[in-house]
């Protein structure tokens, strides 16, 4: 099997694709982008994803592990893809490129952004006045417009406020609701800014210790994200060893 990386020989091939490969697991792999499949789930946020390695990115983002580190400035990022991109910063690299009018950008997400300027598309609209904006900051300075006008009013108490988002936030003040939890101690919050405020005053709190490394974490939920990892390494090594068991 180890020696068709060398020769190449592909044996296995994609009934659906033709796309041949060395190792009848890695078709197996393989063929999860035609059926959908996905068998491995984060334990943090339940997302679902066709490959363990992809999972295994996936999770940084709940550890907030950064692995990969630029050489220039020294920002660190959870994933490579991130780090490649960052990268063009500092080389001033421009790869994609506007075919109306040949503007470069050094990021995808801004060619999205500058297309609007041409399909004149305004996908960002005022509830106040019903006023239409390419890009979500015009929309947030038009609000400005309105610091004087507030026509979302609260039947409870008369309150009133310029977007129907803040009048839907404060109808929590009477309705005692507080969606928001601290994984910490359990305090609840209607708002997630009062939450992410509070979550400060566990900064230097780690309760959470793993036992298997004794790694410390200040949340549960990047515990629980930290202890898929040493459940990869456990499935690896057993899987290793029944390698070895089968070819001795």
């Amino acid at each position: 099997m180890h020696q068709r990386m060398h020769t190449k020989e592909k044996p296995y091939i994609c009934d659906a694709c033709g796309k041949g490969f060395s190792q009848r697991g890695a078709l197996s792999t393989h063929y999860r982008i035609h059926t959908g499949e996905k068998p491995f789930s984060c334990y943090v946020c339940n997302k679902d994803f066709s490959q363990k390695s992809a999972l295994n990115v996936h999770l940084r983002t709940h550890t907030n592990e950064k692995c990969f580190s630029c050489d220039v400035c020294h920002k660190e990022f959870s994933w490579k893809s991130n780090l490649t991109v960052h990268l063009r910063t500092h080389t001033n690299e421009k790869l994609y490129s506007c075919d109306v009018c040949h503007k470069d950008f050094s990021h995808k997400s801004q060619l999205n952004v500058h297309y609007v300027t041409h399909t004149n598309e305004k996908p960002y609209s005022c509830d106040a006045c019903g006023k239409g904006y390419s890009q979500r900051g015009d929309l947030n300075r038009h609000y400005q417009t309105h610091t004087n006008e507030k026509p979302f009013s609260c039947d409870v108490c008369g309150k009133n406020y310029f977007r129907k988002s803040n009048l839907k936030v404060h109808y929590r003040i009477h309705t005692n609701e507080k969606p928001y939890s601290c994984d910490v101690c359990g305090k609840r919050y209607s708002q997630r800014g009062d939450l992410n405020r509070h979550y400060q005053t566990h900064i230097n709190e780690k309760p959470f210790p793993c036992e298997v490394c004794g790694k410390k974490y200040s949340r549960k939920y990047n515990l629980k994200a930290h202890l898929r990892f040493h459940a990869n390494e456990k499935s690896l090594e057993d899987n290793a060893s029944l390698y070895g068991h089968l070819h001795t």
